[in-house]
């Protein structure tokens, strides 16, 4: 069994970050991890209580002029790109490493992570608790519903939603 140890609190200052846009709000309660890789755009929103996890050695960037509702988690230890004016609801989940699972027997919590990049295309509108797992496009101009699990990619300019995931109409 591996040792778990601290990541520390997530607490940051600006000068900290990989880049800090102009006009930027950063509610009370966000926690940043691994901030030197953490890229923010401009007039982009994030709401309390976020985690933006940047990683050691991969990047969250965040394109201008986008929002980010209250509560979200964006994990992004396999590489993390989120486009320009993107939408994203409060509980929003994305999520860029897993663990592979070998046999019935092994411990899922002790197996190999696998990490696989997420890119959310401009435009995009992330409905409210969504989920979008590792590997996954979100084509732009793409609308999830809320409560959805994505776990393939989307083409742009569709309208998805369920559990998993479907396009159900072009936009």
């Amino acid at each position: 069994m591996r040792a778990f140890r601290s990541r520390g609190d997530g607490s940051f200052t600006d000068g900290e970050l990989g880049a800090l846009g102009e006009g930027v709000v950063i509610e009370a309660g966000v926690r940043i991890f691994h901030p030197r890789n953490v890229f923010i755009g401009d007039n982009v929103y994030v709401g309390h209580g976020t985690v933006l996890e940047g990683y050691h050695d991969s990047r969250l960037a965040i394109g201008s002029d986008t929002w980010i509702g209250a509560g979200c988690h964006l994990h992004a230890a396999g590489g993390l790109t989120i486009g320009a004016t993107v939408g994203i609801g409060p509980g929003v989940r994305i999520i860029t490493s897993t663990h592979r699972v070998g046999g019935p027997g092994e411990v899922i919590l002790e197996a190999p992570i696998t990490f696989a990049p997420v890119v959310v295309g401009d435009g995009c509108d992330l409905g409210v608790s969504s989920v979008i797992l590792p590997g996954v496009s979100v084509g732009e101009h793409t609308q999830v519903g809320a409560g959805a699990v994505v776990t393939r990619d989307l083409p742009p300019h569709s309208v998805a939603a369920g559990v998993p995931a479907r396009v159900l109409r072009s936009r």
